[in-house]
């Protein structure tokens, strides 16, 4: 398929502030602030010298890091995007990521991260998230995206997993997530969100007029530093 689908869901805004505080309308589920970074964000990662898959940082042990000039510019930048989504009401998460946890207890259907899917709340809530260095997230158009419970094969599937009343069935596939994940139709055209970018995705909560953003995380080549809320 073409980008003008994904294109039409995506707005492009010239401050972060636009980007963050401006309300979604219409099609469009995707705000992003465009910028390029300065700083090495790999000497960061370098620095906090981990072996763990995921390791969540704060601005203390950021403000620690002894660094050269270039690795503190990208240290500035992070303490500033952090202290800035808090000012703004966020509770930002800045982690470096080896590798999520995968799903294995339904290999037919993972519901982890790297499921294209969308983010669910009972509340208003929508996804900010950046990424300094490493693989970007992704995202695809709704139009290109088919939710795998529909599909007729992976219900089937689903429903030899489940063994209470017709009834239940929609509620056994949103007690596991099922119902939130997607499957790239045929031909999908997959977009990175780029380092540096500020993004904002539309959620999935109740009252949300906005279909909610269809993305995932990608498969990891080495260490990758975001922050997201």
């Amino acid at each position: 398929m073409n980008n003008d689908s994904l294109d039409s869901q995506i707005r492009r805004f010239k401050t972060i502030d636009e980007c963050l505080q401006t309300p979604f309308s219409g099609i469009v589920n995707a705000h992003v602030f465009e910028r390029t970074l300065d700083g090495d964000f790999e000497e960061i990662i370098v620095s906090v010298n981990s072996t763990d898959k995921m390791v969540e940082l704060d601005i203390d042990l950021l403000s620690k890091l002894r660094l050269s000039e270039a690795g503190e510019r990208a240290k500035a930048q992070l303490i500033e995007d952090y202290r800035y989504l808090q000012n703004m009401g966020a509770s930002p998460t800045l982690n470096l990521i080896k590798c999520y946890d995968r799903d294995e207890v339904f290999p037919f259907f993972p519901t982890d991260v790297y499921s294209f899917h969308v983010d669910a709340s009972p509340v208003p809530n929508d996804t900010i998230l950046c990424t300094y260095f490493g693989a970007p997230s992704e995202i695809i158009a709704n139009a290109d995206a088919e939710q795998k419970v529909l599909i007729p094969e992976i219900r089937a599937e689903l429903k030899k997993l489940y063994h209470g009343a017709d009834s239940g069935f929609e509620a056994f596939l949103k007690e596991h997530y099922f119902d939130l994940h997607y499957q790239a139709k045929p031909g999908a055209n997959i977009m990175s969100l780029g380092l540096g970018n500020i993004w904002r995705l539309a959620g999935d909560y109740p009252g949300n007029l906005t279909l909610p953003s269809v993305h995932r995380a990608p498969v990891e080549t080495g260490y990758r530093l975001m922050i997201i809320c």
